[in-house]
């Protein structure tokens, strides 16, 4: 491997465990350790475990915060309580720089607004510049905790069993009544830990933050504690297979510098009205121009893979374009998210997708391909 790429705390247990280790945004990350299908089945019927230390992990504190969180990002901050998190957009005047999950924290003991901000890896060096070059005089202090911490996704359907098992008694009954897209503070194997209930795979599940001295004895816990569960480590293979059956958006697909938000499903991160943040005017205005294409679901007759760029056709028109696409082990087929025209996005209607130029032939569907059962 190359000496620049970063690597995370658990990197080691990577390479004990038979990782295959590739470049991901410039981090030396597992995409696999067994089969991407097993770790994709054993996260869908018990639980996986992923290693996404990668991610950006920033700390807005200050009394001036969530004013001036609130006059940057494209959803509200007003009404947002401690221990609520919050799906969003990063936005310049000109382009979206990122999808993000901000949560309120505890106040500080003097009252001071604590809040955090978790953004892609491949965005997070350009995000914080960006917010950096916004901050006031005084009042906010942002800070990067990304290198000093590590963060463990548990997603599946016995996650929380086994998360809950590794706390302590006082902390097992409120982190297993976490409602979704809120955190707490627990302990888990004996260390202070940082927990949220949101999630990237379409299962329930939580995200545990800890210092980089622990993380390795935290994360071999949480290995040990859910093997006889069904438990695996999973890597970014099967993290990516699982969001795409979930029909989430992955920056730099289905989200793009140039997106709008409405077309592609996320109208719900834009807070409009009476508000004021860069690039607010222009999303307006799509608001009220609806794009002349919008993302949509494809299933395929067989098992063979459309691709990010891949070309959607009714006949010889071009309908189209895939922006992710993967066999669905839940599914048992292919599947696909493409931007299409809107008059052919509607579920039921027959396209081809060009995959090494031959035809593949597939409908239409809504999103997501998998929904679990509650």
């Amino acid at each position: 491997m190359t000496d620049h790429l970063h690597e995370t705390p658990l990197t080691p247990w990577h390479d004990a465990h038979g990782g295959r280790m590739v470049d991901f945004a410039g981090w030396r990350m597992p995409v696999q350790y067994s089969s991407i299908v097993e770790e994709h089945l054993a996260t869908r019927q018990a639980a996986g475990m992923f290693d996404v230390s990668h991610m950006g992990r920033l700390s807005i504190v200050g009394p001036a915060a969530v004013d001036w969180l609130e006059s940057l990002l494209t959803r509200t901050m007003a009404g947002v309580g401690v221990g609520r998190c919050r799906y969003t957009l990063v936005t310049t005047d000109e382009a979206v720089l990122d999808d993000a999950l901000v949560s309120r924290e505890a106040d500080a003991s003097d009252g001071t607004p604590r809040l955090g901000l978790v953004v892609n890896a491949s965005n997070r060096e350009r995000v914080v510049a960006w917010l950096r070059s916004r901050l006031p005089a005084t009042g906010v202090v942002l800070a990067d905790h990304t290198r000093e911490t590590a963060m463990i996704a548990v997603q599946g359907p016995r996650a929380m069993e086994i998360v809950c098992g590794l706390c302590r008694p006082s902390d097992a009954a409120r982190v297993g009544g976490l409602a979704s897209y809120t955190a707490t503070k627990a302990s888990v194997a004996g260390h202070a830990a940082a927990i949220s209930r949101t999630g990237y795979t379409g299962e329930d599940g939580v995200e545990i933050v800890v210092p980089v001295a622990v993380a390795c004895e935290v994360w071999e816990a949480i290995h040990d504690a859910g093997r006889s569960a069904g438990l695996r480590a999973c890597g970014l293979g099967a993290r990516d297979t699982l969001r795409l059956e979930a029909g989430m958006p992955l920056y730099g697909h289905e989200l793009r510098e140039d997106s709008d938000p409405f077309a592609i499903g996320l109208g719900l991160a834009m807070s409009l009205d009476g508000r004021s943040f860069p690039g607010r005017d222009r999303f307006s205005a799509m608001r009220s121009q609806p794009a002349s294409r919008v993302r949509a679901g494809l299933v395929f007759d067989s098992k063979r893979t459309a691709r990010e760029g891949h070309t959607v056709l009714i006949g010889d028109r071009t309908v189209g374009t895939v922006t992710s696409g993967s066999f669905a082990p839940t599914v048992g087929t292919a599947v696909a998210m493409a931007l299409l025209d809107r008059a052919v996005a509607v579920p039921g209607t027959a396209v081809d997708v060009l995959v090494r130029d031959t035809k593949q032939s597939g409908r239409v569907v809504p999103l997501p391909f998998y929904r679990r059962r509650a």
